[in-house]
């Protein structure tokens, strides 16, 4: 069990930069197309890509180290799983 909630917990460290960062594009996209009353759907989807694969760039090294340490700890506890 506690396996699994560590899993989930890097599965939530490795997301939350991605999503944050598509959120907050997103808010401040939306505020821009309600003052200025622009309707493109264009608008909204190309600056979330961009920023996302910019987030993803700029955080690799940690997400990458934050893995690897992952996957030590549990390769090394393998041995004691009961079978």
């Amino acid at each position: 069990m506690q396996l699994a909630i560590e899993t989930y917990k890097i599965t939530l460290l490795l997301s939350l930069p991605m999503l944050l960062a598509g959120l907050i594009i997103g808010l401040l996209i939306s505020i821009f197309q309600a003052t200025t009353q622009i309707n493109e759907q264009i608008l909204t989807f190309v600056p979330k890509i961009l920023t996302v694969i910019i987030v993803v760039i700029v955080t690799m090294p940690w997400m990458l180290n934050l893995l690897i340490d992952f996957a030590t700890r549990l390769l090394n506890m393998i041995p004691t799983f009961p079978f």
